[in-house]
């Protein structure tokens, strides 16, 4: 009997399987034969257990005659594959049984998938670990900066209640807008951190690193858009082009991105407003709403009424004040220099470092700096560095040294550079806002940066779940099989290859789910990393939690980032088909690695 061309091409090899016409009825036959693939020998009981695993006789592939409940079962261990890598792709052949031949190998694949993840799998991530984007030694580091708010003093979402309550009220009491909007309380997790706003369009949405909006994540007040309309309202594109999103810091001319953990309660705020005015069919103006609502927002900040709740009630609005201060006392205790620079004003910094920290607080920096107005203080020489007092009264003197102890206002980096000589790599300032704490310090001054990201602890215990992993490995798994099998084009193919496409959406939905229901997670969309993701390794040495992971680590740990594929050098990493991300996802290719 003649074989047909379906023989798995393994790189540099003549081994594998072929499928051969059975006698007269058209059915499929595997044929196993010799492989001199290196690997492929026995390691121990083990690998002997799997050689024999893959010399078991062939099955034939399943009939279909009775629809999907009749198919056979899994086929054998040594099922073929299709052409690797560019070699030629063979086309349907006449009399084959393709459609069985593609559901064969989806159980098969699926069977593998399950036996990927052993026991154990899913607690593979340490939630307070740190992870790095850049190689940095920490015995380098001589000094460490911080910015305040989200970085040493962490807070509860009830702050965020409080912020959308009271800028709400703002709204209606000074603002004249509909005392309707009262009935509209905080939603806790409707929006999520780096999502951008189309001002002209009353939009929020989500955008990968391609500047792709991710469709099923695009919202008008608190409904979402069908994505044929977000399509339609870009020109029949999800594509936004880079001069309409975004300056440097996140802010275009109709299209802001919301970066600060804060922003959270604003970004409901705008859904909630916009969500009424089309309910009741009210015409207004988005330019207008987007600006009062910011300012609204603003005034909490500006006004200090944030800073009053927080003074008042320390112990229900800041979490982990214990950990702040191990962190802080470990790095004098190692001889580390240290310094503060917020745009909070000195007497709710004070107050707040006392609670976490104690009254000596300011004895553990080297320089205390407020109101910095970052990110202008990175970038603008004007301003100089002002001395200010306890009470808070400003001094006139001219500033020639900053001094141990004492407390300055505003300044700019150039002379803070200037007067203390602490510039590049062993400098580590560590932020929450990626445009306004890090950027600047990263891309024009050379300082190490840590990201402080508190989403993370979150996202890390859902990809730590079986459900979030078993997800994700049959969704790699089933993209590749999609990948590789698009190849048959007749009739019966393309509807397998449908039903697996629609399965592929539904994971997808569904693990996006896990994160957020609107948005989804804030690294990643479906397959890309987020705009916020890729501004995250753009702009951070390391990335954490909250700097109470550095307790984890010794003061002269280095952090070592992995080495990932490329995605033209994928298919050479074997440890990634163990992990789920597999890009040539067939038995044949991956039975030696097992």
């Amino acid at each position: 009997m003649a074989a047909v061309g379906l023989k798995a091409a393994r790189g540099g090899g003549g081994g594998g399987m072929w499928w051969k016409k059975g006698g007269g009825s058209g059915s499929l036959q595997l044929v196993a034969s010799s492989s001199s693939c290196p690997g492929s020998g026995s390691r121990g009981s083990g690998g002997q257990a799997k050689a024999k695993a893959h010399q078991q006789p062939p099955l034939s592939p399943p009939s279909v005659s009775g629809g999907r409940a009749k198919r056979a079962a899994e086929p054998s261990r040594g099922a073929a594959s299709p052409p690797l890598g560019n070699q030629p792709q063979p086309g349907p052949i006449e009399g084959v049984d393709t459609k069985g031949y593609l559901w064969a190998r989806y159980h098969e694949m699926k069977k593998l998938v399950h036996d990927l993840l052993p026991p154990g799998v899913c607690s593979l991530l340490n939630p307070a670990a740190i992870y790095a984007n850049n190689e940095i030694s920490l015995g380098d580091v001589e000094i460490y900066g911080f910015d305040y708010d989200y970085t040493l003093a962490q807070y509860s979402n009830l702050l965020h209640s409080m912020i959308f309550n009271t800028a709400r009220d703002i709204l209606i009491e000074q603002y004249k807008y509909p005392e309707g909007l009262r009935k509209y309380e905080y939603i806790p997790g409707f929006a999520i951190r780096g999502l951008h706003y189309d001002v002209h369009k009353s939009l929020l949405m989500k955008i990968d690193a391609f500047h792709y909006v991710q469709l099923g994540t695009a919202y008008q007040g608190l409904k979402p858009v069908p994505d044929e309309e977000v399509i339609e309202m870009y020109g029949g594109t999800q594509h936004i082009p880079l001069y309409q999103m975004s300056d440097f810091y996140g802010k275009g001319p109709s299209i802001k991105q919301f970066m600060d953990i804060f922003s959270l309660p604003e970004m409901t705020l705008l859904s909630s407003v916009t969500d009424y005015f089309m309910t009741h069919n009210i015409e207004y103006d988005q330019v207008h709403l987007f600006k009062d609502i910011s300012d609204a927002i603003k005034d909490v900040h500006v006004k200090g009424m944030m800073y009053k709740w927080i003074e008042k009630d320390m112990e229900k609005y800041i979490l982990h004040g214990d950990e702040t201060y191990a962190v802080l006392n470990r790095l004098v205790n190692h001889n580390k220099k240290l310094f503060l620079i917020t745009n909070s004003p000195f007497t709710f910094v004070d107050k707040g470092m006392k609670y976490m920290v104690g009254k000596s607080w300011r004895d553990l920096f080297d320089m205390v700096i407020v109101q910095a107005d970052k990110p202008n203080f990175f970038t603008d020489r004007r301003k100089p560095f002002r001395k200010m007092d306890e009470e808070g009264s400003l001094h006139w003197d001219k500033i020639s040294k900053l001094e141990k102890g004492k407390i300055y206002k505003q300044g700019n980096l150039f002379d803070f550079l200037r007067l203390t000589g602490w510039r590049g790599s062993k400098v580590l300032y560590f932020g929450d806002h990626l445009y306004s704490d890090l950027a600047d310090l990263m891309l024009r001054h050379g300082w190490r940066t840590g990201a402080i990201v508190p989403e993370l602890e979150t996202e890390i215990r859902i990809i730590n779940t079986e459900q979030y992993m078993h997800s994700l490995t049959w969704q790699q798994a089933l993209t590749g099989l999609l990948e590789r099998m698009q190849m048959y084009q007749d009739a019966e193919s393309k509807q397998v290859l449908l039903e697996w496409m629609k399965e592929r959406q539904e994971i997808r939905s569904l693990s996006k789910n896990l994160f957020n229901p609107q948005f989804g997670s804030i690294f990643r969309t479906f397959h890309n990393p987020t705009y916020f993701s890729r501004r995250l390794i753009r702009f951070s040495d390391i990335y954490m939690a909250s700097i109470s992971c550095l307790l984890n680590y010794d003061v002269n740990f280095t952090f070592y980032p992995r080495r990932t594929p490329l995605q033209h050098e994928a298919p050479l990493w074997m440890d990634q088909l163990c992990t789920g991300c597999m890009k040539t996802p067939f038995l044949e290719e991956m039975v030696h690695i097992r």
